[in-house]
């Protein structure tokens, strides 16, 4: 397994709307791998792939590791099948744009479909910080970031951040 670097803000692959992974071969296994130990390195709980430098829908998540045994898990192609009406405010790191939290609104549960690196296809209702993560991560993907989502009342104090970071 290789540590890949992180791609930071404002690089414009964290823009970009991922591909489809067509096939999910031993180099997107290995790539799955490599993300999920380049995670674990960085102390992050989730990384998508264009956060790796890759426009492709894969991204690796592992919520409780800090507490717990580590449970690394593999999103090919996730989707959003239902959310919650009901929306809860959270503070949100990302390893793309580092020491520049955010408070995000996001529906508090999420009904996700995926296929894992074995091929086999899922469907898992996440909530609480799988909820926040698994969509956080999926913005990543559509070309979001979480800067994109910042509460009004914090809007000005992000700004003045991401200057600093676009320096």
């Amino acid at each position: 397994m290789t540590l890949r670097p992180i791609v930071l803000y404002p690089d414009p692959v964290l823009r970009r709307v991922a591909l489809p992974v067509a096939e999910i071969d031993a180099g997107m296994k290995s790539l799955a791998a490599d993300m999920i130990e380049t995670m674990y390195h960085a102390k992050g709980r989730g990384l998508a792939a264009p956060q790796v430098g890759l426009s492709l829908r894969l991204f690796v998540m592992d919520c409780g590791w800090k507490e717990g045994p580590k449970n690394p898990r593999v999103f090919f192609n996730p989707e959003i099948l239902a959310a919650s009406p009901n929306l809860a405010t959270n503070t949100e790191g990302c390893l793309s744009i580092p020491d520049v939290p955010t408070q995000v609104e996001r529906p508090d549960w999420v009904l996700m479909g995926w296929t894992d690196e074995a091929g086999t296809r899922h469907e898992e209702r996440f909530t609480g910080f799988e909820a926040v993560a698994a969509q956080h991560e999926l913005d990543h993907l559509n070309g979001r970031l979480c800067i994109d989502l910042v509460a009004p009342a914090q809007r000005e104090a992000t700004r003045l951040l991401l200057e600093r970071l676009e320096t």
